[in-house]
């Protein structure tokens, strides 16, 4: 397609404007952590003297060493989990032909529609009633939970597209069904589930509300819910708040980094496929 000179620039001009509109925040909390602990910034200002030991406070005041550890803890318990079940039920919604399977990917469809504020209530209930309370396995249970509807809508978006002859041709060979899922279509879904491990990660990590609700501990929590630990009983430490904050982003900053080259061409092949 031939784009006109002015189709350019206008596209360069739009492109530098979204790109400044998203890295405005981030300059934003990185000039407030600089300012001096306790002080109230008024609006987006470069110090006169950065306090870069903020970092070294903010990490050291929320113990954030104890919450990394905990926050892998609870990533390990929810991402291979939340990856194997969306795996397996995609699999079925997509390639397997089940009586009743359109009404039952319907009911996980509308599980996008559920709100975490809006269920928070009812799970610190269960998670009590179970004896569940201030536990790890609070977060990770009914993160797998909450998760399962987009996990399994991305997978089964995935083998749905799968050529017919693949199936057919392994099918031939004598191939069983557990067979062809592990053997030919896991393999060939590494781009989507690479893509999906990262969005998993990434939500996982960032859950502050669940971790604030259901566990009183602190050192149980994820790193995001180390931001209440800059909340006193009479105000709140903007300068070190915003230096937890950057301290919190900067792992998933990270491993979006390192991996959004597989995160692009996943979104990218689903974008193709439809």
């Amino acid at each position: 397609m031939i784009v006109g000179r002015g189709e350019a620039l206008l596209g360069r001009l739009v492109l530098v404007l979204l790109m400044a509109v998203t890295v405005l925040p981030f300059v934003s909390l990185l000039a407030t952590a600089l300012h001096p602990s306790g002080t109230y910034p008024q609006g987006l200002s470069w110090p006169a003297d950065p306090q870069w030991q903020n970092f070294a406070r903010a990490f050291t005041s929320a113990d954030m060493g104890r919450l990394l550890w905990s926050s892998c803890l609870i990533v390990v318990g929810v991402v291979p989990l939340a990856l194997v079940l969306g795996t397996l039920a995609g699999y079925a919604f997509g390639q397997l032909r089940m009586r009743g399977s359109g009404v039952v990917f319907l009911l996980f469809v509308l599980g996008l529609t559920l709100p975490f504020e809006g269920i928070v209530i009812p799970l610190y209930y269960q998670m009590r009633d179970l004896g569940l309370l201030n536990t790890r396995w609070a977060i990770v249970l009914p993160l797998i939970g909450l998760f399962m509807p987009f996990a399994v809508l991305w997978m089964r978006a995935h083998f749905v597209t799968m050529p017919k002859e693949l199936v057919e041709a392994a099918q031939i060979d004598g191939a069983s069904t557990w067979q062809q899922l592990w053997r030919i279509h896991v393999p060939l879904a590494a781009p989507a589930l690479s893509s999906l491990a990262i969005l998993l990660f990434l939500w996982t990590w960032n859950q502050f509300l669940l971790a604030i609700v259901l566990v009183d501990d602190p050192g149980k929590r994820t790193m995001a819910g180390a931001l209440g630990a800059f909340q006193g009983q009479w105000g709140t430490d903007i300068p070190l708040l915003c230096a937890g904050s950057l301290l919190i982003l900067t792992p998933t900053l990270l491993v979006f980094l390192v991996f959004q080259r597989q995160f692009v061409s996943a979104l990218l092949q689903g974008s193709v496929k439809g």
